[in-house]
């Protein structure tokens, strides 16, 4: 299984692209900016988009997707996500006043896409590949994911603040090879990381010391314009762990 980074920022502005993961060719993890920079040959191979949660960087091009690729395919687009997440979807991106509702187009027998409710803690396999939504706290509903290619794991935590539940769900996984964790702001701006429920490098190293394995640990959702002060604050901070900033283009392979 390879994961392919597309975007990791928490912006936009020359090279910064917002979040979406790749897995092998037909599997995306969000549909942020970074989407944007596959081909269109590429973006029609995609079958099956998981969504953690439904701010705009995360699914900015998820309706264009939708429309430049759904009539070159001969299957629905299928888009898996929380009941709470399908329903912000329906109701402010797919509904006919923002974009045109492609669950109904061309028809309701065959629409181009389609929604498939995912449920924390229950796995979703396709071809083999397992990608199970973890418990996460943000200021809408939203899941990080655990995937799984039978040889080793992948944990993407989404955006997320302080959250126990997330850390036992991890702790509970015996094959964890890499965490890609958010951090969005510095410790300069930690009433706003606390307010908009997202990490900063004080609270980071907080929930990093309720992890009891040993993974790779990547940094992603850095704010433009203060990503080496964010990662320079990690690294003073940092003990047990020794988290690297995640690069658009970086694979994983597990």
């Amino acid at each position: 299984m390879k994961l392919r980074v597309l975007g990791c920022s928490g912006g936009i502005g020359g090279n910064f692209r917002t979040t979406s993961l790749l897995l092998d060719h037909d599997i995306l993890i969000d549909a942020g900016t970074g989407l944007g920079d596959l081909s269109l040959a590429e973006m029609s191979q995609i079958d099956h988009i998981f969504i953690t949660h439904s701010h705009l960087d995360h699914i900015a091009c998820l309706p264009l997707l939708v429309d430049s690729v759904g009539f070159m395919r001969d299957k629905s687009l299928l888009i898996h996500a929380t009941a709470e997440t399908l329903a912000i979807l329906q109701r402010h991106i797919f509904n006919w006043e923002t974009w045109p509702d492609f669950s109904v187009i061309p028809n309701t027998h065959q629409p181009v896409m389609q929604y498939e409710e995912i449920r924390l803690g229950e796995a979703v396999e396709v071809g083999g590949r397992k990608l199970t939504p973890l418990p996460v706290n943000h200021v809408v509903p939203a899941v990080g994911f655990k995937i799984d290619s039978g040889e080793a794991c992948l944990v993407f935590s989404g955006d997320t603040t302080t959250c126990d539940a997330f850390w036992h769900a991890v702790n509970g996984i015996q094959n964890l090879r890499y965490l890609i964790v958010e951090t969005a702001f510095s410790d300069a701006e930690k009433e706003l990381a606390v307010l908009s429920k997202h990490l900063c490098p004080s609270l980071l190293e907080e929930e990093l010391a309720k992890l009891k394995s040993h993974p790779e640990i990547f940094i992603t959702h850095l704010k433009p314009g203060e990503v080496e002060l964010t990662m320079k604050q990690i690294a003073e901070r940092m003990t047990k762990h020794s988290p690297l900033i995640l690069q658009n283009g970086q694979e994983f392979e597990f």
